[in-house]
């Protein structure tokens, strides 16, 4: 229908926002003029709309309609007028206008208390019964044939507010909660009336709204007991909130609760909210007491005097004069930094000075992130790392006190005792997720805010990029200079990169076939799938973490994370800058210890949404099992065995360059390593023989040392699995040119190794070592297709590579070749704004550019018929 709304005050603007909410398009709002600036709550909320709003002091003049209002509101064409406790005496030249005539909205239950004042004489009277009527206006404007009735008890003590607020709203009469009902619909009941009117329960005899539920499945916490009217079973007050029980036994966390004088606290403060005496202000604080008084007056210039209980939004404030508020106090006093829901928190001038006093004096401040570090002097520095589980903003030791040694695989030493998470702390983990993507400041926070928090990690992570190298060097055995620049490096550009895309990822508009004479509109919207579980590898302990994380938080999720069991301590240094860049608790967790475990219990999880992994192959066709039971959304960068192929007509100089790069890079601990390099048979010999000139002026030796070329492999076990596959390697008969053999001195070092004369059936041809060895076969010269057809012969598909001077034929080798990345007459080039994944058993999913955040989207079809 096509409505005129006539009314005003903040019931005609909830009785507007229910008649748009249920399709019925308000073709013009006729309201009173602004009050001393202020302009009336329904004007507010149509002007917000772009509904046309009209604002007459009057309809009639000398007992007859003025014909320019009247005037005005035909012109509108309305079907139907609804008007809402409406005070103004409305001619019946517009009563009767609209072909459906006019329905009213009347406080009493009629015909008892006819008039404006109905409200008032229900409780002047006596009455025990109070309620509303909908009617059918005729010519006595307040009587007409009744349409729907609802009447409620009147309490002993009720005012007139009382009876607006507990009733008269237009779903007020259905907010109250009913006890006898599961959890889940006790959540329900709450959220669906989270804004207006408020779901309401009786406490201590005292009609107290709920605000911010969240389903809590965990063990019941402590608390301290909270009888509640009609509930079975009493509910906790705890430090989180209060949890109430459904008849199910399950539980619901309330965030915030507020009284019938407005006043709304934290619900974990019930017990404590009366008990908090009155601060008595400093001279300077009182003169900044009244700088705020006198902006509150600015705002409020309706209001004669601002007296300690002017009620903010009760004296005329909207949405709009709060962010004024703020911005003003923060001109006057920039050390008093204040937040739009201080003010819904504190909204009497009273209690508002003194919650901003208390800010002031640091009262209010959350607790210290508290860490206990392992530090260690070396490179020239104070390394500061912490060692325990990173729970919902905490350092905290796993559930069950177990630990485990991380290892320095420069000399073989214990580094620190770290958390080894157990089942619980995963399950903690992922609860804390999901409760700060739900309910949290996280999942309310606009994409502009998210990027702002990712640049400020950025920048802090990039303050302690030493700091990281070091312990990025000392765990992993990368190169220092060589963590620095792209270990931490590209994990700094990572993050900024991607908190450039926060607030830029959009949906379509998409044109659908209409049934004539509808017209639909279609659009996508791209969403934030939730908690999500990501699992790293030992390689690039920081860098994988930054590739998937970045992506992960810039389209809004949150996230669990497991590093790599032997390289946990920069994942762990990360925690503890996220924290100090502002990130909300549970929005980042960090989980050292076992994959079998905490990585195995993460891909099964039933609230987590979606898994990132990079790692082997075995292990990510065992996260697809896992995460099949509630049909997560998966992410998989896996094992390669990636080609080069090398042609005579190349830069053979560069080629070499590019070649040992390739293979030696990082210890060889690269997942997009050349496995196998296939060099055209006129140059084979030379490019052996320049690589092996070029792997003895290479240094082995201490990462931390500038001038070391080739650092430690990660841990023991890597290193004896890589003289293992020399040793096969031998066995089957390909020639050992260099290398093979562990460096005698204290660490898990092993010397660059070069095979030659592998033939295609051999296991070194067909599986990766992940380590410092060069496997090289002979092709024919000119023989393209043939060695193309080598080149794919493997399962994987993860990175490839070409060297040739000739553009046609690189080109026509980039489209044959089966792998996700292709490099041309280059090797390892990867850029945070091209994507980066592979084909086969390599897995699926990208990191990386525009594509990686679509790993982390969800998108939804809209379809409106208007």
């Amino acid at each position: 229908l096509k409505l005129a709304l006539i009314g005003q005050s903040i019931f005609g603007q909830e009785v507007y926002n229910k008649l748009r909410k249920e399709g019925h398009k308000v073709v013009g709002v006729f309201t009173v003029p602004d009050k001393n600036g202020q302009a009336d709550p329904l004007a507010l909320a149509a002007e917000k709309d772009g509904t046309p709003v009209f604002k007459f002091p009057k309809w009639r003049a000398k007992g007859k309609p003025i014909q320019e209002v009247v005037a005005a509101y035909k012109s509108v064409g309305a079907e139907l007028n609804v008007l809402p406790f409406c005070t103004q005496f409305i001619p019946m030249d517009v009563i009767d206008c609209p072909k459906h005539g006019s329905i009213i909205y009347h406080p009493s239950i009629l015909p008892r208390h006819r008039g404006a004042s109905a409200i008032n004489w229900t409780l002047i009277q006596g009455d025990k019964k109070a309620g509303f009527t909908i009617f059918w206006a005729d010519d006595g404007l307040d009587t007409g044939p009744i349409l729907l009735q609802r009447e409620c008890d009147v309490g002993q003590n009720d005012t007139v507010d009382d009876l607006y607020n507990r009733f008269l709203f237009p779903e007020g009469i259905k907010a109250m909660i009913s006890w006898d009902q599961p959890a889940a619909a006790l959540h329900n009941w709450i959220r669906g009336h989270d804004k207006v009117p408020g779901a309401w329960t009786t406490i201590n005899g005292q009609v107290v709204t709920f605000y911010g539920s969240s389903l809590l499945d965990a063990s019941v916490p402590a608390g301290q007991e909270l009888t509640i009217k009609g509930a079975s079973r009493p509910g906790l007050v705890t430090k989180n909130g209060l949890v109430v029980f459904g008849n199910d036994g399950k539980m619901v966390l309330v965030r915030n609760l507020q009284f019938e004088d407005g006043k709304m606290i934290p619900a974990s403060k019930y017990f404590s909210a009366d008990e908090t005496t009155a601060l008595e202000l400093t001279e300077e604080e009182k003169k900044i007491a009244e700088d705020i008084r006198a902006i509150w007056k600015g705002i409020l210039s309706n209001v004669a005097v601002i007296e300690d209980s002017t009620d903010f939004f009760k004296s005329g404030a909207s949405s709009m004069h709060v962010v004024r508020m703020l911005e003003e106090i923060k001109q006057k006093h920039s050390g008093l930094q204040l937040q739009n829901e201080d003010v819904y928190m504190a909204t009497k001038f009273a209690d508002f000075i003194q919650m901003a006093v208390r800010k002031l004096r640091g009262e209010d401040k959350e607790e210290e992130l508290v860490i206990d570090y392992v530090s260690k002097n070396m490179n020239n520095m104070t390394v500061n790392m912490p060692y325990q589980c990173f729970i919902n903003g905490k350092f905290i030791n796993s559930d069950d006190g177990k630990t485990y040694d991380t290892i320095n695989p420069a000399d073989g030493s214990v580094i620190a005792s770290v958390s080894s998470a157990s089942l619980a702390d995963v399950d903690k983990a992922v609860a804390a997720a999901k409760e700060a993507f739900e309910d949290g400041e996280w999942g309310r926070m606009n994409a502009r805010e998210r990027g702002r928090l990712m640049y400020r990690l950025a920048d802090l992570m990039e303050e302690h990029q030493e700091e990281l190298a070091t312990i990025e060097s000392i765990d992993s055995g990368a190169v220092y200079t060589l963590a620095l620049k792209t270990h931490i490096g590209m994990s700094v550009q990572t993050f900024r990169y991607f908190a450039g895309w926060c607030d830029k990822i959009q949906g379509a508009t998409i044109p659908i076939n209409q049934a004539r004479p509808n017209h639909n509109l279609t659009f996508t919207k791209k969403e934030p799938i939730g908690v999500c579980a990501i699992i790293i590898p030992w390689n690039y302990p920081l860098m994988m973490l930054a590739w998937k994380s970045a992506a992960c938080l810039a389209a809004g999720n949150t996230l669990v994370l497991k590093p790599a069991q032997v390289t946990p301590l920069t994942s762990l240094k990360f925690a503890e800058l996220s924290a100090k860049a502002g990130f909300p608790k549970g929005v980042i967790n960090i989980l050292p210890g076992s994959g079998g475990l905490v990585g195995q219990h993460l891909s099964e999880h039933p609230d987590v949404r979606k898994v990132g992994f990079t790692g082997s192959t075995p292990t990510g066709k065992q996260i697809m099992k896992s995460a099949a039971a509630n049909l997560k959304k998966v992410s998989l960068e896996l094992g390669g065995k990636s080609p080069l192929i090398i042609f005579s007509d190349c830069e053979l100089d560069r080629a070499v360059k590019m070649g040992m790069g390739a293979v030696y890079f990082n210890k060889g601990e690269n997942c997009i390593a050349a496995g196998r390099l296939f060099v055209e048979e006129s140059i084979h010999d030379e490019f052996v023989r320049k690589v092996v000139e070029e792997i003895k002026k290479m240094k082995i030796g201490d990462p931390l040392d500038r001038s070391t070329d080739h650092g430690p492999q990660n841990h023991k076990a890597h290193l004896e699995k890589l003289l293992q596959y020399c040793e096969t390697g031998v066995k089957e008969g390909a020639t050992l040119v260099y290398g093979g053999r562990q460096v005698h001195r204290p660490g898990f070092f092993m010397e660059p190794t070069v095979f030659t004369d592998v033939e295609d059936h051999m296991y070194i041809a067909q599986e990766e070592s992940f380590g410092p060895v060069m496997v090289i076969s002979k092709f024919k010269n000119g023989d393209i297709d043939g060695v193309l057809r080598r080149a794919n012969a493997t399962e994987y598909g993860l990175a490839s590579g070409v060297f040739t001077k000739d553009i046609n034929k690189a080109l026509y080798i980039s489209e044959k070749l089966e792998a996700g990345t292709v490099f041309i007459n280059t090797y390892n080039k990867t850029d945070v704004a091209a994507p980066f994944g592979g084909f086969k058993l390599s897995g699926f999913g990208k990191d990386l550019g525009e594509e990686a955040l679509h790993e982390y989207l969800r998108t939804k079809a809209i379809t409106v018929e208007y």
